[in-house]
């Protein structure tokens, strides 16, 4: 018999728990790796950091490549269970707990404590963990390293040596394979070289360009129109400038025509860093996103309450920046926010118009939200000031939603409770930016995942493996398009199931939401609905 093959017939697969001599190997390697890195934690002084470095990132990637060759090219392709219900890791487990304590820690001490870190201040010299980092800044950015330059190194080197184990995994299906190197192409160049290289510009006095992720959009990219970012940008020359207007098109032109073409999956799944994350070193996890009702209410409010806090948050840091003498800028604070109100006025009036049979009863969901914006923007004009809004000082309401949105939920939270509450907790309950794209994507764009539900044999892998919570088996088994905002497009329903039910498709967008009632033959004429598909 092939040493591809199974050989045992338990549905419980016990041999999953047990690992091979060359799997235990690579953990050894890659845990060495780590405890250089930890050696550096506690200030260990390394002779050499340059090769120490070196040698924790190698033994790191070669360790995690070593595993995944084991325990991926000994198998057929396709995608098994591979018991991950038995496994204390990705169940819940006391493993699961343990991992989720300590990424959690390390995001807090990342975030806001960085001097146990050893990151220098007030001029001091870097120290520990960061201080090993400092020849892999200096030879990029030409600076010592931060604790966000740690991060991102280790962020990015999550991605492509989990990204590596993933397309092992799913190298059966081209559409995993392409998207998985589209995200690690995204992370590597957009998110982590090219900053530095912009950081390596700004020696030059002709340059004060801010720290920017090119494919980092707003409302994800918070900061974009900040006054320190827009003053950076401003003050770079043409380069500077093109930055800023390439910034702005991607949010008003080239983000809604690509998710009117693709969906929201040309980003989330494509594209962004936290899509990437999750996707790669989270992939473990998918199968702990909660499918209850409950959640998804709890997503639904979680999600586009803090979409509504970022478009309130954002004009008001453009507002707090702009002045009242039109002369200084070429719009005033009280022009700006009738212009937000108008723009504001004519999405939510001409939604209703066109689209209102789709939207139902999220009508007076999506009513709440433009009247608390509304408000908000009349309480901005009658009590904001110089250095005050709602009555609250400007850089507090900036550092709060910082604080709160960009450091606690999508770090501590979104990251650091991957084994315990799924891989995409960050995107499913709190990312702005899936909220907006998850809007058009429902009511405004091509794309679906249609079902053919004459072959659905209801196994539940599609369900099992959705990461966004969604019960994918339930529009399956009735033949239904699934066109939910929240569908990151990633496709794994469509990759595990093994009827081939379910299809990722941009089509028209007639037909595209279809409840798929019972009807009787006498309602309706068969060959006319047919037709009409």
């Amino acid at each position: 018999m092939s040493d591809k093959q199974n050989h045992s017939m338990s549905l419980t697969t016990p041999e999953t728990n047990a690992l091979s001599g060359k799997q235990k190997a690579a953990v050894f390697i890659g845990t060495s790796g780590l405890f250089i890195l930890i050696l550096a934690i506690f200030n260990t002084n390394f002779p050499n950091k340059t090769w120490f470095l070196s040698l924790a990132l190698g033994l790191i990637a070669a360790g995690t490549i070593l595993f995944s060759n084991s325990l991926y090219l000994n198998k057929m392709e396709g995608i098994k269970n591979d018991g991950v219900w038995f496994k204390s890791l990705t169940s819940r487990g006391v493993l699961a707990w343990i991992t989720g304590i300590i990424l959690t820690g390390f995001y807090i001490v990342l975030y806001f404590f960085p001097q146990y870190l050893g990151q220098g201040s007030n001029g001091e010299a870097n120290s520990g963990l960061i201080a090993l980092f400092d020849p892999l800044s200096f030879l990029l950015s030409g600076r010592p390293a931060s604790q966000w330059f740690v991060y991102g190194t280790l962020y990015t080197l999550a991605i492509l040596i989990f990204g590596y184990k993933y397309i092992l995994k799913y190298r059966h299906n081209r559409y995993q394979q392409l998207r998985t190197v589209s995200v690690m192409f995204f992370q590597l160049a957009f998110a982590f070289l090219i900053p530095e290289f912009m950081a390596r510009l700004n020696e030059s006095p002709d340059y004060s360009l801010p720290y920017y992720d090119l494919k980092s959009m707003w409302p994800l990219n918070y900061y974009l129109f900040d006054g320190w970012s827009i003053n950076g940008f401003l003050s770079s020359g043409y380069l500077g400038l093109g930055l800023l207007i390439f910034g702005v098109l991607s949010i008003f032109v080239v983000s809604p025509i690509l998710t009117y073409k693709y969906g929201k999956r040309w980003y989330c799944s494509w594209v962004c860093g936290c899509g990437g994350l999750a996707e790669t070193a989270g992939d473990s996890f998918r199968q702990l996103s909660s499918k209850k009702l409950s959640a998804w209410k709890l997503e639904r409010w979680l999600i586009h309450t803090v979409l509504v806090f970022s478009v309130i948050m954002t004009t008001a840091v453009i507002y707090s920046y702009l002045g009242n003498d039109p002369n200084k800028y070429w719009i005033s604070r009280p022009t700006f926010l009738i212009g937000v109100g108008v723009l504001l006025t004519l999405v939510f009036a001409l939604t209703l118009i066109f689209k209102r049979h789709e939207l139902g009863k999220d009508a007076k969901y999506g009513a709440l939200g433009f009247f608390v914006i509304i408000a908000a923007l009349f309480a901005m004009h009658y009590t904001g000031t110089s250095d005050k809004l709602f009555l609250v000082k400007s850089s507090s309401l900036r550092s709060a939603y910082g604080l709160y949105i960009g450091s606690i939920f999508s770090g501590v939270v979104g990251t650091g409770f991957y084994p315990i509450l799924g891989n995409r907790v960050w995107c499913r309950f709190g990312c702005p930016m899936a909220a907006i794209l998850g809007f058009q994507q429902r009511l405004f764009s091509k794309f679906r995942i249609t079902t053919n539900g004459g072959q659905c044999i209801s196994c539940g892998n599609c369900s099992t493996y959705c990461e966004m919570g969604i019960d994918v088996r339930a529009y399956a088994q009735k033949g239904e398009n699934i066109v939910r905002s929240s569908c990151v497009g990633c496709g794994v329903c469509s990759t595990v199931c093994p009827r081939g039910v379910l299809k990722l498709e941009n089509d028209s967008m007639n037909g595209r939401i279809n409840a798929n009632d019972i009807l009787l033959g006498n309602d309706v004429n068969l060959m006319d609905l047919v037709n009409q598909k």
